[in-house]
Parts: structure tokens; sequence; C-alpha cells
């Protein structure tokens, strides 16, 4: 009944803001995190409530000693302790890669918060910027420096990336890259004040044709 009920949960998980339906290498290796730490968690639960249901039976005279050390040091402290270290261990290996690194084929934009409105510009294109629409090239990384005008914002495109703040006075870099041209829903998940719930911008993802010809012209 609870693996019933966890996938149809999860089947309504699909859509322009999911982050279990990745579109990029990003939003893939933090669905993958989100995977296996549920992984972890349903394993210590299933634990605990074996714990308790034995708790519950009959039994006559058992060794204290050897009781003692099998379900409360193997199993109540060793078993979560292992799990969550291999999750810890997992969790630094995986953010690791989230890092933005250099590279030669990567595409620097930039994107600038004010209250419900965000306003992009290009590295390679000079004097060119869109508001409220960022596009880029599909099956190429892009980092974004964000920051804001006035108050903390952030810079969320769920399918894409991982969240990040949008800060006065200060430049945030995420990498961020879509594996098929396509447009994607982007949101400012943080509270900036009344209205922040429709701080919504879009991300359009070109393909190689396309994406020459807004660097050159500025449109799409």
């Amino acid at each position: 009944m609870v693996v019933l009920t966890t996938a149809l949960a999860l089947a309504g998980c699909e859509g322009a803001l999911s982050t279990v339906d990745p579109a990029g290498p990003a939003a893939r290796t933090i669905a993958q995190i989100w995977w296996v730490m549920l992984m972890g968690a349903v394993a210590i639960f299933a634990l605990v409530m074996a714990l308790v249901a034995l708790a519950f039976r009959a039994r006559g005279p058992v060794d204290e000693t050897r009781h003692e050390r099998l379900w409360v040091i193997k199993l109540g402290i060793a078993f979560p302790v292992v799990v969550l270290l291999a999750l810890l261990a997992y969790g630094l290996a995986a953010g690791e890669r989230l890092l933005p690194r250099q590279g030669a084929d990567v595409v620097r934009v930039g994107a600038e918060a004010r209250r419900s409105a965000w306003a992009f510009s290009y590295a390679d294109v000079a004097g060119l910027r869109t508001d409220q629409v960022l596009h880029i090239p599909a099956g190429r990384p892009v980092d974004v420096a964000i920051t804001s005008t006035d108050v903390i914002h952030s810079f969320w495109a769920p399918r894409l990336a991982g969240k990040i703040d949008a800060i006065p006075g200060h430049v945030n870099i995420l990498r961020i890259e879509a594996d098929a041209p396509g447009v994607y829903a982007g949101r400012s998940a943080e509270f900036s004040g009344v209205g922040y719930d429709d701080f919504a911008f879009t991300v359009v993802a070109h393909d190689p044709a396309s994406w020459e010809r807004f660097v050159r012209s500025g449109t799409p």
C-alpha cells in the first residue's frame, strides 16, 4: 500500500516545475541525490518500524547482553550511522559535480533580479538584454551570474539546475544546461514582497542555428 501510494504521488511530480523530471545534467544530479536520500530514509524508517513491531512481540527470558548488542548497538546505532555516512559521502561527491568549472565551451550570461522582473544580459553580445526570458544554447553549459538590485530573490529553473539566491551587491554563479531545445519554466523561489508567488521567468534553449541567429541579431 505504501509503495502504491508513493508511486501515485510521484506520478504527479512531472511538469514544468518538477525537480524529479530533469532536463539537464545538473538537474539530473539533483534528482539522483533526491532518490538516493529517499532510499536511505526508507531503509532507516523500515528498520525503526521493524524494531517497534518486535517490541510488541511476546517473548520469554532473553540474554540481556546479547539482546542489547544486537538491537541497540548493531541495529539501533550502527545501521543508521552507516547509512547516514554513506548518504553524506554520496551527497558531497554529487554536490562537487554541481560546481561551475572552467571550460572553453561555457556560455556566460547575467541575471539581475528586481521586484517582479528579471533582466538578462549576454557576455557574447555587448548591450543585449532581455526581460523575463533567458536565452541559452541547448547542449552547452551556461554559467549564470546572478544578483539583485533591491532585496534577496532566488533564481530557480527546476528542470535545469538547483536554486540559488540573488543577493544585492553580491554575484552568485549557477551552472545550468539543457539537454535539448525547448522552453523551461523558472521561478523566484524566495519571499520578496507582495506578489512574489507570481514572480516567474522563462528559459528558452535554442538549437545551434537558432542560437547563432539570436547572438547575431538579438532576436530569437
